[in-house]
């Protein structure tokens, strides 16, 4: 990943980490990255800048918490969509944190596949390979499912979501020389 998409990784964890006195800054500095990196795209991520201004910051920690954290479905765990509460997602956590210490990288108060922890760790870390395998077989997989479980087109966190895949998924065509998108079906992130 470049220095610019490493960034982009960051600011996305950032957002989906519970909201701050930062979270509209950030925002604002995700849409201006993304716009130099895609210029294509018009107003990325603007409906969920809308969101942060015209709501008080009580009224944004609401609605992050009512979406994250009181409906399963949307729980922000790579490892729990792609598992459920089960065997292979201890695994999968086990295996990420092993990762994330060979790496240096501390995970902080969350679980180590936390969707933000993920996120910061890939914008971090500069093992290519690695980042592919928990882009294609973690991250995409389980925000397919995030968004099947939002299923609301107007949820402030749909237009985030949503370009944060858009926006991974890029990463991985445009950069075929780093990245492979291969996803075989019988591959679980959990499975090892």
């Amino acid at each position: 990943m470049t220095v610019a998409q490493q960034t982009l990784c960051r600011h996305f964890a950032d957002l989906l980490s519970y909201p701050d006195s930062a979270t509209r800054e950030t925002a604002a500095a995700c849409v201006a990255l993304l716009r130099e990196l895609r210029p294509e795209v018009d107003e990325p991520l603007t409906g969920f800048v809308n969101f942060l201004d015209s709501h008080q910051p009580a009224r944004v920690e609401e609605i992050f918490t009512a979406t994250f954290d009181l409906q399963p479905a949307c729980h922000p765990y790579v490892g729990y969509q792609l598992c459920g509460e089960s065997q292979q997602r201890t695994m999968f956590l086990i295996k990420l944190q092993q990762l994330y210490n060979q790496h240096g990288f501390a995970a902080g108060s969350e679980l180590p596949d936390h969707l933000s922890t993920m996120l910061r760790f890939i914008g971090t870390v500069d093992d290519r390979h690695c980042c592919k395998e928990l882009v294609s077989d973690g991250l995409l997989p389980a925000l397919e499912k995030l968004l099947q479980g939002l299923d609301q087109g107007d949820h402030p966190y749909v237009v985030l979501l949503r370009t944060l895949q858009c926006f991974l998924a890029e990463t991985l065509d445009r950069d075929s020389t780093l990245f492979s998108v291969v996803r075989p079906k019988e591959t679980c992130a959990c499975s090892t």
